[in-house]
Formats: structure tokens, C-alpha cells, sequence
């Protein structure tokens, strides 16, 4: 049935001009609804948000900082840490320029002061003065002097202290809508493995410390290093021994902090983890290292107990003060302990060394193993009475001197070929005199006895003399010759080790010959008179003759490994010079044979030792003194291990040093399942 619409077109004409009237209404409707919510919109924008735009118009986008990486362990040969960096909680401030007032920041600084670090604070805990804490935060203000300057930086948070106790923290936290723009934040601290006295660090010396990279002296040790671009304002460097020369495989590399920010430089953006460095381990090993500085210690304090001054031969160690040890094995040249005392905490470096704790330990900071050295005496006119660590050799360089000799044929090594007086004369018309300690006669002896007994008059006689009239007599070409035969045992030259700071001994032949002549500088030369070395010289001179002249580079680091603990790099031994066929075969054994001088301590030791003991005379202000000197290497029949120590003002080297390497041949044996015994085939004459 049709529609009546349909067939009326009047009516078809009106129903279809009312739905075109209702889509032009509903069309103006939503035009009006739209235009409405433009309106309404663009009044937000520029009433409500205007600020929020504008920010984010002019925003820079994102700031990236550098970041020090975790520093590497350091541990000895047995795996136990000697340096490590643990988490500690730090307390940094944020810079807002456009909230931050000067007067809120002040009462910030007073109130941290007093209510968090007064009174929560770690025992001993150094923490900062309001005065302190302004000018870490670096907004420009200085106290005294009372002025407003523009900060350094905004986008770095700014240090306030370092190593919070838990109760600090916990205080902040809750007050956190007092200490605004305060963070706490982990960061990681350089320690250090105590010894058993609790007082003093193990290995301070050899181990070295770490410091602010922002000091002149950092960025004049690091300012030819090839990664000096990548070093930063608030990283810690190493500032001696192994933590400087190691200092790139410790440091590892730079990790980085993506800050966004705004036109103003405010933080807004979260912090990434840096990335750790390498570990080493070294080739010292902490039970013989302990050892050894503890008998350090004690025997220092045995001569000088006033017990012995009524003792001939005590009593000239009394003024005895600081001591020298290194233990080096023959075969490897890798040095087991390096031991000095004084020593230190190196832990006093960690948040700032006060200057009261420095001037205590400032003479003996240095590794007296190496360079110069000495104990802490009140003023400097004191001090100029006492030698310092680095002091002549003394008889100990008698076994090359007689080998020096064998070598230019000035005599036999079999049979009698010398008759000691106890005195020898020489110069023009016999003025001078030169006789043994004590004045001692020994009358017949072959070349061996004379380092047995330590002729003074048979190296004058049979080496000093000859030598000065066959290379030139009264010329500069007997130093050279004489520094050349040297040189090959490693007297006169650096060692090689890489350690930082490392001296290479002095020589006063030449001061002497100005002096008197180059025949007497030569004649004391012999007997060793001329020639001041480090501990650690000697050591691989005695390792030196051990091995009958192969010359080693004395290692520290055994090997690198990643933080995952995957090997980076092995150091292997290396020989620096191999001198053994200069010298005949028949000649190592007569020196060697010869190295059986009294030694305190050492004929208790289950297996053969060969060994020479020194008396190192030094004029110091005022007068000379008597430095003992000891060096050592076992078994005879299958060297191993080569042992030195030094004593400035310890008297004998029989009786103010050789107990000491008594103790580390022991500690040696005893943390190596008595490989020195095994090797040695216990006690025989030999």
C-alpha cells in the first residue's frame, strides 16, 4: 500500500524542506559546540598553562655528564683484598635557580649541622661546617666573604658529605619536605685491609693511596696520560704505587648521567650506573707481608730497649728508627713483600687527610723501598742528624766485587792468594790507611774466605787497586768501567718495575775522586763505600746472584681480570739482562761458597742459606752512623727466594737486619708448604 505523501507531491515538497531545515540546525549546533570548545581551550592555554609552555618551548633537551667508573680491587696472591671499593651513601644538593632563595639554603646548611650531622653522624666521622656546606653547594655565596657570585654549574649535584651512618639518612628522609633539593645518593669509597694491630694498612707502601683528581699534584702526575680527557672533577686517582701505575686498568672507563632539562638548567631526569675497572692481583702474599712488618716493628724496638746499651754490638743499633725489607723470588722476580717502617693508614686519605695526621707521617709516606725515605724526628736540624732509607751498600757488594775480580783475572779462585794484616795503605807515600771492622786479622785466605770474612783489605788490595791502574788510573774511564759491571746487577740503574717514583740509587765515585783521587774512590768503591741503592735494588742484585747473572724485572701483579672475573692479561717474568756466561762457572761457585758470613737467625733455618752481611757507614750533620744492611737468597742448592733489608742507624748487619730476613725466609717456607726445604733438602755442608 502506498504512502499518502508519496502520491501527494505538496506534501512530498514539505517533508522534504523540514529534514534540510534539521540538518542545517544540527550542522550549526556542532559548528557552535566546536568553536565553543576552541574558545575555552585556547583560554587555558593562555591563562592556565602559559608558564608550562613556555618552558617547554624554550627547553634545551637533555644534559649528558661523565661519570668516574667503580675503581678495581686490588688483592694479593692468596685472593685477599689489600684495596676494594665498598657502597656508601653520599648527601648531594640540586641547584634551582628559579626556587632556591639564599636565606632558605643558609637555614638548610645550620639545621643539617646541628639536628643530622651532630648528632647522628658515624663515630669519628669528619662532617662539614654550615660555612662547609654553603660553599659545596657552590651557589655562589661565601661566608666571609660576604658576596653573591654566579655558581660554576647548575646541572652537576654538588657533594655535601659522604658516607652517611644510617641514622643521617633515615633523619633526611623523613624531613624531606625541609631539606628540599637534598638527595641521598650510593656512591663507592676507596678502603683499605687493616693490619692485625688495627693501626696501619697492609702493604701501604707497594699498595700506594688514592686522591681528588682536582689537586695541582694529580694533574701534574696524570697531565701526559692518554685518557687525561676522560678524567673528572669528582673521581679519586691513584697517587702511589699500585694504584698509580696501575691507574688505567683500575679505573676502568667513564660511565655517563642523561639529566633532561630546562631552559634553566634544572635537573628533572634520573641518574645511570657507571662501570667498574679491572682487579689486580698482586704477587705479595698477606700472611708474609704481615709477617714482615711486624718483625720490622719489633726488632727496631728491640735495638733500641736500653737493655743493650751496655752490648758492643747492640748498642750502635740504638738509634735505630725505621727499616727497609724486600723478599723477591730468584726464578720469577716476583716480589712476595715489600715491607717499610714507619707505617700508615692509608685510610686517612679517604675524605680529605687532616693536616695535623700529614705533618705526623709525612717523612715516611714515601715508599722508602724505592726513594728517600726516613722516620719522623721533631725539626729539620734533628732530621739532618739521621740517613734516610737510601744508603751505601756497604760489604754486601763484596760477592761481586770479588767476581769482578775473578773475571780481570787479579786472582785465583783456588788456593791462598791473599795474606790479611788487618790494614792496607795506599796513595802516595801509603798516606792513607783502610782496616776491617774491628781491626781483625785473618792472615792467609782464598778469595771465598774474603767475602766470608769481609776483607776490607784483600777488595783494596786485590780489586780496587788492580782495577784502578787497568782502566785508566787517574781518569773518568774507571767510573765507567766500574758503573758498566754495575749496571749488570743492577746497581746505578732503576730496577725496571714501573713503580712510580722509583730512584735509581746514587753514586759518589765521582764526588770522591774530586775529593781525594780516583784511586781512593776506587778502594772504597770495592768494599762498598761509593754506591747507595734502594732496598729493592739490592733485592734483584741478590736475586741476581742467585740465578749466576740473570737479571729479572721485579713484578708486582701477577694478573689482570675483568670485575665478571675473566682474565684481561697474565704478567710473565722477564729477563732484563743475562750477564751468566760473562762470568765462568768456577767463579759463581767461589763467590757463592763465600756467603756464609755470621748471621743472626739464619743458621736456625732448616735449610742452607747464602747470605752477606753490611755495615754501611754514612757521614750525616754531626757525625756518621752506622746503617745495617743484609742480603740473602735460599736454598743454596736451588735458589728461590732472595731476600734484602736495610736498617738506617741499625749497627751490624749480622745483628741489627739479618734477624728480620731470618723471619721472612720462615714466613716464605711456611706459606708456601716449605718449598725452601723441599728445594733445599734440608740442612748440609755445603
Amino acid at each position: 500500500m502506498k504512502s499518502p505523501i508519496a502520491d501527494d507531491p505538496k506534501k512530498k515538497e514539505l517533508a522534504q524542506k523540514r529534514h534540510f531545515s534539521l540538518r542545517i540546525n544540527l550542522f550549526f549546533f556542532v559548528t557552535f559546540v566546536l568553536f565553543s570548545i576552541l574558545i575555552v581551550r585556547l583560554a587555558m592555554l593562555q591563562f592556565v598553562q602559559t608558564k608550562i609552555h613556555k618552558t617547554a618551548e624554550n627547553r634545551n633537551g637533555t644534559q649528558t655528564i661523565q661519570i668516574a667508573p667503580i675503581r678495581g680491587n686490588i688483592y694479593d696472591s692468596s685472593k685477599s683484598p689489600l684495596a676494594y671499593t665498598i657502597p656508601m651513601q653520599s648527601l648531594f644538593f640540586r641547584m634551582d635557580p628559579s626556587a632556591q632563595k639564599l636565606d632558605d639554603l643558609i637555614a638548610i646548611a645550620d639545621r643539617l649541622k646541628a639536628d643530622v650531622f651532630d648528632k647522628y653522624a658515624k663515630p669519628n666521622s669528619k662532617s662539614p661546617t654550615p660555612e662547609e656546606i654553603i660553599l659545596a653547594m657552590d651557589i655562589g655565596y661565601d661566608y666571609h666573604k660576604v658576596e653573591i657570585k654566579k655558581p660554576s654549574y647548575y646541572w652537576v649535584p654538588r657533594r655535601i658529605k659522604a658516607d652517611l651512618s644510617s641514622d643521617e639518612i633515615a633523619f633526611i628522609l623523613e624531613h624531606r619536605d625541609e631539606f628540599k633539593w637534598l638527595d641521598v645518593t650510593e656512591e663507592s669509597i676507596r678502603t683499605y685491609e687493616m693490619d692485625d694491630d688495627g693501626n696501619t694498612t697492609i702493604a701501604t707502601h707497594l699498595v700506594g693511596y688514592t686522591n681528588s683528581y682536582t689537586s695541582p699534584t694529580a694533574k701534574e702526575i696524570y697531565k701526559d696520560s692518554p685518557m687525561v680527557q676522560e678524567y673528572l672533577s669528582s673521581e679519586k686517582v691513584g697517587f702511589d704505587g699500585i694504584e698509580r701505575m696501575y691507574q688505567d686498568e683500575l679505573r676502568g672507563r667513564n660511565g655517563s648521567k642523561t639529566y633532561p632539562v630546562d631552559a634553566v638548567n634544572k635537573i628533572i631526569g634520573e641518574v645511570a650506573a657507571p662501570v667498574k675497572g679491572n682487579n689486580l692481583y698482586l704477587t705479595i702474599h698477606k700472611d708474609i707481608q704481615k709477617a714482615t712488618e711486624r718483625m720490622l716493628e719489633e726488632h727496631i724496638r728491640y735495638l733500641r730497649s736500653p737493655s743493650h746499651a751496655n752490648d758492643l754490638y747492640m748498642s750502635v743499633g740504638m738509634q735505630a728508627s725505621s727499616g727497609f725489607a724486600v723478599a723477591m723470588e730468584v726464578d720469577t722476580g716476583r716480589v712476595v713483600t715489600m715491607a717499610n717502617y714507619p707505617d700508615y693508614d692509608a685510610n686517612a686519605w679517604t675524605g680529605g687527610m687532616s693536616a695535623s695526621v700529614y705533618k705526623e707521617i709525612e717523612t715516611f709516606i714515601p715508599n722508602g723501598s724505592i726513594r728517600t725515605a726516613k722516620a719522623k724526628y721533631p725539626d729539620e736540624k734533628e732530621n739532618a742528624k739521621h740517613p734516610s732509607s737510601i744508603v751505601f751498600m756497604g760489604s754486601t757488594i763484596k760477592p761481586m766485587s770479588v767476581l769482578i775480580g775473578l773475571k780481570e783475572k787479579f786472582f785465583s779462585g783456588y788456593g791462598k792468594v791473599y795474606y790479611d794484616t788487618g790494614a792496607f795503605s795506599f796513595g802516595k807515600g801509603g798516606n792513607s790507611t783502610i782496616t776491617n771492622s774491628g781491626k781483625a786479622a785473618y792472615g792467609d785466605m782464598d778469595a771465598a774466605g774474603a767475602i766470608e770474612h769481609s776483607s776490607n783489605t784483600f777488595m783494596s788490595e786485590k780489586v780496587g787497586i788492580p782495577f784502578w791502574a787497568k782502566y785508566g788510573r787517574e781518569n773518568p774511564a774507571v767510573t765507567a768501567k766500574w758503573a758498566e759491571y754495575m749496571a749488570k746487577f743492577g746497581m746505578g740503574i732503576k730496577t725496571g718495575s714501573g713503580l712510580p717514583g722509583e730512584l735509581e740509587g746514587s753514586n759518589d765515585f765521582i764526588k770522591n775522586a774530586v775529593k781525594d783521587s780516583y784511586q781512593s774512590a776506587m778502594v772504597y768503591a770495592s768494599w762498598g763505600q761509593n754506591e747507595k741503592t734502594t732496598t729493592l735494588q739490592l733485592a734483584q742484585y741478590t736475586a741476581t746472584l742467585a740465578s749466576r747473572g740473570k737479571r729479572m724485572k721485579p713484578l708486582f701483579v701477577d694478573e689482570i681480570r675483568d670485575y665478571q672475573g675473566q682474565l684481561v692479561r697474565k704478567i710473565e717474568p722477564e729477563v732484563l739482562e743475562d750477564s751468566s756466561s760473562e762470568f765462568a762457572k768456577e767463579d759463581w761457585n767461589t763467590i757463592i761458597h763465600g756467603m756464609k758470613s755470621g748471621a743472626e737467625g739464619i743458621e736456625e733455618l732448616p735449610f742452607n742459606v747464602a747470605r752477606k752481611t753490611g755495615t754501611s757507614t754514612q757521614s750525616v750533620s754531626g757525625g756518621s752512623v752506622e746503617n745495617a744492611v743484609f742480603i740473602a737468597f735460599a736454598p743454596v742448592e736451588n735458589p728461590k727466594l732472595a731476600v734484602a733489608v736495610v736498617v738506617p742507624e741499625g749497627g751490624f748487619g749480622r745483628y741489627g737486619a739479618s734477624p728480620i730476613a731470618a723471619k721472612i725466609f720462615q714466613a716464605y717456607d711456611a706459606a708456601n708448604d716449605g718449598i725452601l726445604t723441599k728445594l733445599g733438602g734440608g740442612k748440609r755442608p755445603w
